[in-house]
């Protein structure tokens, strides 16, 4: 198998491992989540509402669209100049197409900040 043929076989690879490592992180703590309220239910703990609601959810800031809206619009930037600086002349056109998906998505989450309910 030749090196080119390696590149895009490695980086599936890596996708799936950091997606696979993601979604056991997440399963592993709500397991531990639901330890710690069981082990308080036994030992005679009073569980609040306010108590669960703490320990088993966390609210996402008022501001995580636009957050993500500037976060997916400086790597459509990013992928344009790096486009911009490679010698070949189609690696510019390449790189805006690339780039036009992270952009686009920025522009979603920005319209969804602006026109979502904001408590």
């Amino acid at each position: 198998m030749s090196a080119e043929a390696m590149i895009p076989i490695s980086m599936a690879i890596v996708t799936g491992v950091v997606l696979v490592l993601f979604f056991w992180f997440r399963y592993r703590m709500r397991g531990e989540m639901q330890q710690t309220i069981r082990t308080a239910i036994d030992k005679g703990q009073e569980l609040t509402p306010e108590i669960i609601e703490r320990l088993g959810t966390t609210k996402p800031p008022k501001d995580r669209d636009l957050r993500r809206g500037i976060i997916t619009v400086a790597i459509a930037v990013s992928l344009v100049i790096f486009g911009s600086v490679i010698p070949d002349d189609e690696a510019q056109q390449v790189f805006v197409g690339i780039a036009s998906f992270p952009f686009c998505l920025g522009i979603a989450f920005f319209i969804m900040h602006f026109f979502s309910g904001r408590d």
